[in-house]
């Protein structure tokens, strides 16, 4: 079944950013991707995102949900007829919606698990905390808005940051075939990203040594995004394995 085209409001987005090495990255990305460099470095993090009238754009707003989400990813590139793209690789996606749980990878693109979420927002302060029921990831994340990107950042200025998300808006996941993975492109025509500083950050993807040894992923910046209108636009698939339709 295709997904359709999804609407919704971006409530808040925050994108947890880490520099990794990228040889390590290399080893966690499947064909044909490869880590996208910036400043020498890999680029991976997480998506916490809430999403509110969340529905097939022709439904009527008064219809959609609102459920909190969370993206693994990693910024990559690969190579394509037309030259090479840019985008994320999305390992794994948590949602507290039942429905998109159920849904996902038919009415909404690409695999999610069903997670709890404990989130407290209050004067530019975020705290965001998830639990996924399979237990395979936990993450917590607390933030504040401020004024600049930290010195030591990859990126050079806060619209080098904008402009390289911008970029790679495609997000490929895995999905439940091998070697198969779904792609979704968020547009926003009001794209507009603040920085955020990063005051703690637990996560059970990039805090495992048996994944990153100490010293090869470490915690770079914070992006925000609030209050944007969005819509998700189901790209198709991306099959390696010659037998996946």
């Amino acid at each position: 079944m295709h997904a359709p085209a999804m609407t919704a409001t971006i409530e808040r987005r925050l994108l947890v950013n880490y520099r990794a090495d990228p040889e390590i990255l290399a080893r966690l990305l499947p064909e044909p991707f490869r880590p996208q460099l910036v400043a020498g470095f890999g680029l991976a993090g997480i998506c916490l995102i809430r999403l509110d009238g969340l529905r097939p754009a022709a439904i009527p707003r008064r219809l959609g949900l609102t459920a909190e989400n969370a993206a693994h990813r990693v910024a990559v590139e690969w190579d394509t007829a037309e030259g090479v793209r840019t985008g994320v690789y999305i390992p794994r996606r948590d949602t507290s919606s039942r429905l998109i749980a159920i849904a996902g990878g038919r009415l909404f693109p690409s695999v999610h698990q069903l997670a709890s979420f404990q989130v407290e927002e209050h004067g530019g302060r975020y705290r965001v905390v998830l639990a996924a029921l399979d237990g395979g990831t936990h993450v917590r994340v607390e933030a504040s808005v401020a004024a600049d990107l930290p010195s030591g950042s990859v990126f050079g200025s806060l619209a080098e940051a904008s402009r390289f998300f911008r970029q790679g808006a495609i997000g490929w996941s895995a999905t439940a075939r091998p070697g198969v993975y779904d792609g979704v492109e968020l547009d926003t025509p009001t794209w507009k990203m603040e920085p955020a500083r990063l005051e703690a950050v637990e996560s059970s993807f990039f805090d495992d040594p048996g994944r990153f040894p100490p010293g090869t992923a470490e915690p770079d910046s914070v992006l925000l995004m609030r209050d944007l209108p969005s819509r998700w636009l189901a790209r198709g698939r991306v099959a390696v394995d010659s037998d996946a339709r």
